[in-house]
């Protein structure tokens, strides 16, 4: 999340109002994240239930045709008991509005459902059990959603990005980023395995993407990654997500076995996807290196968001590769 566009108070009560949620009260822009811009706001309450929810404004990353996947899939997934926001469809039933920013390029809009609870910092390994379950829920409740999307941040665009920066471009970022890519993106590439369990994944499920109140998980959010693909993956992207501190210099065993047991507490893993895991984390690391050594290289510098180090993920990337037990 971040802001990227900037509404104003007169254009948000109007664009409010088209919603059967009250007046608006309030409006803040929130800064985390780096591909949509959103807003919490407040309203009286009227009709919808709730009076806090949150504004999306989809700027990149974001294919517009895309947009009835991930918010059918919010409304799917509440409908299943999971704790997701629910879609906050409009006066005509629509499920997000298109508004032309200052530059008069046509956005997309979306009010989703405000849940409580905070993102945690520094996880336990009760809270990873939590998290590990809940993504199995996930995986378990989507099995009949009809929705199909393939996954745009595959391999294929780990490869465009990294292009994008440039050697030099990376070099920028570290001396020995270009080097560790070019070592490991084509192995793992050429090793990438076809026949695994696939779903509907979140793809993204980083602490900052679930609510928590105590060790309890009260909401998966920002959907915007979600699509189908191995399911396996989706174990992977989360625990690099999560078993790391924050630099990805400190391994965490016990967020790792706690997350993996609350997983397979309701969706037990096949030998084959346990056995794929330590590529699958490899890829995963690759993934977020390169969406983050793009974005160091190409955020703008007026942005309301703040930059996250691709070498976070790239120190993941190694650790992965240096010990492929972990998963054993």
């Amino acid at each position: 999340m971040a802001v990227y566009t900037q509404i104003g108070a007169e254009a948000m009560a109007a664009l409010i109002a088209e919603f059967d949620v009250g007046q608006l009260v309030s409006a803040k822009g929130i800064a985390e994240g780096v591909s949509n811009s959103n807003w919490l706001l407040e309203t009286t309450g009227d009709g919808a239930g709730g009076t806090r929810f949150i504004l999306t404004m989809y700027e990149f990353r974001i294919e517009l045709d895309d947009l009835p996947y991930f918010l059918s899939l919010l409304d799917h997934l509440a409908a299943k008991g999971c704790p997701v926001p629910r879609t906050i469809h409009d006066r005509d039933g629509a499920l997000y509005r298109m508004r032309p920013n200052p530059d008069g390029e046509l956005k997309a809009l979306a009010l989703i459902e405000f849940l409580p609870g905070v993102s945690v910092s520094d996880p336990t390994p009760a809270q990873a059990r939590a998290v590990g379950a809940a993504l199995a829920g996930m995986h378990t409740a989507a099995s009949d959603f009809a929705g199909t999307r393939d996954n745009a941040m595959g391999l294929a665009e780990w490869q465009r990005l990294f292009d994008a920066c440039g050697a030099d471009g990376l070099a920028q970022i570290d001396p020995h980023l270009a080097s560790l890519v070019t070592e490991h993106l084509p192995q793992v590439a050429a090793a990438w395995p076809t026949d695994l369990p696939t779903s509907v994944i979140h793809a993204d499920l980083f602490p900052d993407n679930v609510l928590m109140l105590g060790d309890r998980v009260t909401g998966l959010i920002d959907f915007y990654f979600a699509c189908n693909d191995l399911t396996a993956y989706d174990v992977a992207v989360t625990h690099a997500a999560w078993c790391f501190d924050d630099s990805g210099r400190n391994f965490r065993p016990d967020l790792s076995s706690a997350l993996l047991e609350g997983y397979e507490s309701l969706r037990p893993l096949s030998p084959q996807e346990r056995a794929a895991l330590p590529l699958l984390a490899q890829g995963a690391a690759l993934r977020f290196t390169a969406t983050r050594a793009y974005d160091w290289l190409n955020t703008p510098a007026d942005a309301l968001v703040t930059r996250k180090d691709p070498m976070a993920f790239a120190r993941r990337l190694q650790f992965y590769a240096d010990n492929q037990d972990i998963f054993a």
